[in-house]
Formats: C-alpha cells, structure tokens, sequence
C-alpha cells in the first residue's frame, strides 16, 4: 500500500535529516557513515547520530534491538543531526515502530516488505500489518521486497550462501538514496575495493546490489526526482569527516608533537572509549605506546609512571571507569605529575545504558576523590573540537604538572562532522617544567612563581634523585612529612595552583545577546543542539535570549560570574540532573537558576528546547 499523499515537485533542498534503521545485523552504522561520507565529500555540511544497542547482537527483530543512524546534511551550517527526519528507512517491523514518531507527516519512509513477516510484526508488537492497516496514510511509504531483490542481483554472484547474500540489502537501500539526493556511488564502490580487496566476490557482491538499488529508485515512479542538496560555504581549507573518538586521538597525537614527547596510552577497553585506543595503537610510526591493561586501575596507574618517566601519558575511560580510577588519579594529583583522563561519558549508573549518551560524571570529575583533591576539568563540545581539547588538556597538564580530566560523551565522540585539517605548527606551544641537569639548592618541589608547577625530574637525571608516593610530603623536598602546618599549607597550594589556571584559559563568550530576558547555559557535547535552538529563536525575533557555553568546569573562565548576571532569567540545560547548575550555585551565592534537564540516553532535540525557551521568555 502506498499512501495517497501526491510527491512533491523536484526542489533544492537547504538540508535534509534522513535516518537508517533495523537489526543490530543490518548494517545500518556502516549504511550511514558511507553515505555520510559521501555527502562529506560532496562538501555538504554535515552532523551525525550513531544510536545502537548495548548488546553485540541483540535478539532479532526486538524493539530493543533496534540500531539505527541519523545524518544530516546541508547547503548551510549544520550543528546538530536533527529532530524530526524528512526520510526514514525501515529496514524491519520493530525499526519502523520504534521511530515513526520522529517522521514528518508527509514525508517518506521507505520499508523492506519482506521483513514484514508475522514473526516479525509480533516481534515488534503490532497487532496489524501498518502496510495494510491505513495507519502510515499521513507519509509517503515505499514499499520495496529489498531481500527478495538483492537475492535477484546476486543470483550469478559465487561465494556467497543465502545469509551472505541478505546481509547485502542494506546496500540495496543506500542506492536508493543515493539516487533520492542526488549522490554519486562512486565513493562506496571505492570503499569496497579497499575493504575487501582480498574477496573480490565480497566487493562485486556490493557494487552489483548497490547499483541495483540505485537503478530500482530511478525506474520506478513511486519516488520523486532525485533532491539536490548544494556543497555547504564553509571556511577555505581542506576537511575531512571525523568521528570525536577520532580527533581526540588526534589531538594527543598533535599535543605529542608539539610538546616533543613521546605518547603513553594505558587503557582499559570500555564502551564508548575504546575507539581512542583503537586509533592510537594505528600510529606507533609516531612513537606511540599504547598499553590495553588488564584492568582501569592498571591503566591508569602504567599512565602514572609513564609520567614518572617522562611521556605524555593519558589514560581513557568512561564512567565506571572513572570510579576505579579514582584512587590513582589523588595520587597523581598528590605527587603533582601531569596526565590527562578522558572519560567518554554514557547513560549510568553502574553499567547503564553503555552505548547512550549522557552527562551524568560532572560531579564524579569534580569531587570523586578521597582528600582535598582538585584536578583540572575539561570538556568538548563537537565532535571535531575534541581534537583542540584534547590539545588543550596535554597542554594544561603539562604546563601546570597536574592530572587533568577530558570529558566528552558518547553523543560527539561516536557521531561525526568535518574538521577543518589543522598542521601541527598552528597549534598553541606547549611548554613544560622538565629540568634536565643538577644546579645548586634545586629541589622536587619548587615552583614556577606564576602557576605553581613544581619541577619535572625524570628517573635517571644525575643529582635530581628525590621521593615520590602517596604519602603527604615537605613542601620543598618532597620527603615524607607528617607536620601538621606542612600538610595544610600542601592542600591549599594545590588548590591555588589549580584556581590559577583562570589566567591562562579564555574567557566565556554570549552568543546572539550579551544582556536581556534569558541566558541559555550548556557545557559539553550539548553544544549543537542549543546552539540550533538559540539561533533559530533568535531569527524568529527573540532578539533578548543569549548562549553561554562552557568548556572550562574546573576552574572557571574570570568572567562567568559577570555573565551570568546580565541577564533576568538563566536556565541551565544539561543531559543529567542538574550537575553544571548546583557546580555554578556553590561558586556564585544568590544565583537564581532554572533548570532543564533530559536523562533519557538520547541529546536534546530541539523542538523541546525551543518550547522551553518559549515558555521562559512568556
């Protein structure tokens, strides 16, 4: 059935969100990232989703098993991958039932019939085919037996058994919207001959479903004209598409560089981390030591003494990981050597929803250890500024020999974005406390008359032997001391030299207001989505609601307290219960914040923000 719904008239779009859906065996992670990559090369702007279950292979045609991947690409910019999607492909029953309601009325979904088996409608709990029922008469349903089809394109394939063959007809749908909007094969054929360079039936298998796809959504008529989408205006220079996971490896690998030191990894895998590790170990060529340690507290304690030892040492993590941790990083902290942390936030507590994402580890970044125990705090925003706050995290390190923590979360660091390719020259010097010979009255623990970092000796250096533990030590030798004044002043010196580090990072910024009627404040990956919200607001005539963003948590930039006060109302916005509000109601007394907050594993979309907002300013 296909509903009575006229097409629309070929047009040119400015953007388009268009969402993959089915299986967790579908391919509908790799179906999105290649035509997200295409769309990339194409020069479209572009955001993406990645959403899939915690399960490797959750059971077959559940709703819970449903993986899915949202694009959204445009002529203009792109901050976020969207809310509600102009094209839905429905690869399964339970894929079209869990996220129907994110379609536009009116606009197209396209489904695989073949999979619209009884087993599978009661699977998904529908208790009539919606192919039949008249209940999808408000889109555009195309209906396409895409098993039943890709089996036809690869009858005279060899090598391939009946499984091999079906697992190729999510390639079948990506042809199809290929030729929707408009978009060249070329890029995905390529991407077979080197993914599969040893099974050429592997690759022709591919290719010849992927045409098939294509050519189906030309002939018949049931779809409109191919959509055009024009190359986005974007700053000259050469882009690429990459993951946050991606550059925040990058920017440890540039921070190496710049800092003339070798890179230590200690990692222990955990979802949504692990890709980190996964890129680094590709660059040994660099100098790259990458340790998968048995567990968190042995990642993170290697990272320690490749410190000790002079490297640029990071550990990754995320949230229970950052518990296990704990320990190790006061010592770190305790013992003044500098190592970065990066936890990749995700739903919790406890095990949680490990492939969702969340900001729910504020707190735990800020006071989740023993003792008086400050550390630098950090976090991108996008997937490609994790790159420069990676970067900035080593250089915060280094500079002020303290352990810093890297926040991102699973929103940015699986999603993707173009990053405009920076040289490792146009990056910020790296300076560090290293000293390298013996001069008369050196001790361990003097300190820059400005930050407070105390001396680096590396293990080795002759006559710069001094004592290192967990134990509390002499302000100026290092050993071991029990004073009771000694200790108090250690504890408060430590605390100065990490409240010091406001002279050294930038000030907050207001986007569209720099007074009036409402200030939205976010930190972390839910950057783009508020951003979208604020600027479109501000097109409709709101011309009094700013945006203050924050990437700096421990400390915080000079200004926020000044910011914060030039407007009548602020509402805090986070993907957790209110951790960044009560951080700013401890350091600013008398500040009246409100409050919005989503705990569901998933970003903000921005109709619910914009009906927030609305709500505030009326």
């Amino acid at each position: 059935m296909v509903s009575t719904i006229k097409n629309p008239k070929h047009e040119v779009l400015e953007a388009v969100i268009i969402r993959f859906v089915g299986d967790s065996g579908d391919g509908m992670q790799l179906t999105g990232t290649q035509f997200s990559d295409t769309s990339a090369m194409f020069g479209n702007d572009i955001a993406t989703f990645p959403n899939y279950p915690s399960e490797i292979r959750a059971p077959q045609g559940s709703l819970y098993g449903v993986s899915g991947f949202q694009v959204h690409i445009g002529s203009v910019e792109i901050s976020t991958p969207g809310d509600n999607v102009d094209l839905l492909v429905a690869m399964n029953p339970a894929g079209l039932k869990t996220n129907l309601h994110s379609v536009k009325p009116g606009h197209t979904i396209i489904v695989d019939t073949d999979a619209f088996t009884k087993k599978n409608l009661e699977k998904a709990q529908y208790e009539s085919n919606p192919l039949e029922d008249d209940s999808l008469n408000n889109y555009r349903v195309i209906e396409v037996a895409m098993t039943s089809l890709t089996k036809e394109a690869l009858k005279d394939v060899e090598g391939l058994d009946n499984k091999g063959i079906t697992r190729s007809k999510n390639m079948f749908a990506l042809g199809m919207v290929y030729w929707m909007y408009d978009r060249s094969t070329d890029y995905t054929i390529d991407f077979f001959k080197k993914k599969f360079k040893s099974k050429p039936h592997i690759i022709e298998a591919n290719t010849k479903v992927l045409k098939a796809g294509h050519n189906y959504a030309n002939t018949i008529e049931l779809i409109p004209s191919a959509y055009s989408i024009s190359p986005a205006k974007m700053e000259p220079g050469t882009y690429r598409i990459i993951m946050g996971n991606t550059a925040t490896a990058w920017g440890f690998l540039a921070a190496a560089e710049k800092s003339g030191l070798e890179l230590f990894l200690g990692s222990y895998p955990i979802t949504p981390a692990t890709d980190i590790l996964h890129e680094l170990v590709k660059h040994k060529h660099f100098g790259v030591k990458a340790f998968q340690a048995e567990d968190e507290i042995a990642g993170i304690t290697s990272t320690i003494g490749a410190s000790f030892a002079g490297d640029l040492a990071i550990t990754t993590t995320s949230g229970p990981g950052l518990a296990l941790k704990g320990e190790a990083l006061g010592l770190a902290m305790m013992v003044e050597l500098p190592i970065v942390v990066v936890n990749v936030q995700r739903g919790g507590p406890s095990t949680g929803l490990p492939t969702k994402t969340e900001q729910s580890d504020l707190l735990q970044a800020m006071y989740g250890r023993n003792g008086e125990s400050p550390v630098i705090v950090v976090a991108a925003s996008t997937p490609a500024n994790c790159y420069n706050f990676a970067y900035e995290a080593s250089k915060l390190a280094l500079e002020h020999m303290t352990p810093v923590i890297l926040l991102t979360d699973g929103y940015i660091a699986n999603g993707s974005a173009p990053w405009k390719i920076q040289s490792v020259d146009e990056m910020p010097k790296i300076k560090n406390n290293r000293v390298f010979e013996y001069h008369d009255n050196w001790n361990p623990y003097d300190r820059d008359e400005d930050t407070l970092a105390r001396n680096w000796a590396i293990p080795g250096t002759p006559g710069l032997e001094h004592r290192i533990g967990g134990l509390e030590k002499d302000k100026v030798t290092g050993n071991v001391s029990y004073v009771p004044e000694n200790h108090e002043y250690m504890t408060k010196i430590r605390a100065e030299k990490i409240k010091r580090v406001q002279n050294y990072i930038p000030d907050v910024e207001t986007e569209f207001a720099d007074e009036g009627d409402l200030l939205v404040v976010g930190w972390g990956g839910t950057y783009g989505s508020l951003h979208t919200a604020v600027k479109q607001m501000n097109g409709e005539g709101f011309k009094n609601i700013g945006f203050a963003h924050f990437n700096y948590i421990n400390p915080l930039p000079k200004n926020t307290e000044k910011v914060l006060r030039k407007f009548r109302k602020i509402v805090v916005c986070e993907l957790n219960n209110g951790q960044f509000a009560k951080i700013l109601k401890i350091n600013f007394n008398g500040l009246d914040l409100l409050q919005f907050n989503k705990i569901q594993g998933l970003p903000f979309g921005n109709t619910e923000l914009i009906e927030k907002f609305q709500q505030l300013v009326k």
